[in-house]
């Protein structure tokens, strides 16, 4: 018998660098709204669990899906910088490429 063929005396243990699943939260969506920019797809959910309020900005590029979560407390911040940034674009000449 193969030393690793053995069955462990101290019976079978889950790997201790993992933890175990966590159970789905109930999760409520209050409002959602989508918006297509070129190829890219964005989702902007307003999601309520049992811990709070949150934003849920979803981003799909040709099927594959990335998401950034802002507690409800921190909108506002986010907002304020979001608009800088808009706000900078605008004002910002772009850069032209060497001929």
């Amino acid at each position: 018998m193969i030393s690793n063929e053995r069955p462990s005396p101290f019976g079978r243990r889950p790997y201790q660098g993992y933890s175990q699943p966590k159970p789905p939260v109930q999760e409520d969506t209050l409002k959602s709204e989508r918006i297509q920019i070129e190829r890219k797809s964005f989702m902007f959910t307003l999601k309520e669990n049992p811990r709070g309020r949150f934003l849920r900005i979803t981003e799909d590029v040709g099927g594959r899906r990335d998401n950034i979560i802002v507690p409800s407390t921190g909108l506002a911040d986010f907002k304020r910088i979001v608009d800088e940034m808009v706000k900078a674009a605008g004002e910002i000449p772009e850069k032209k490429e060497p001929a």
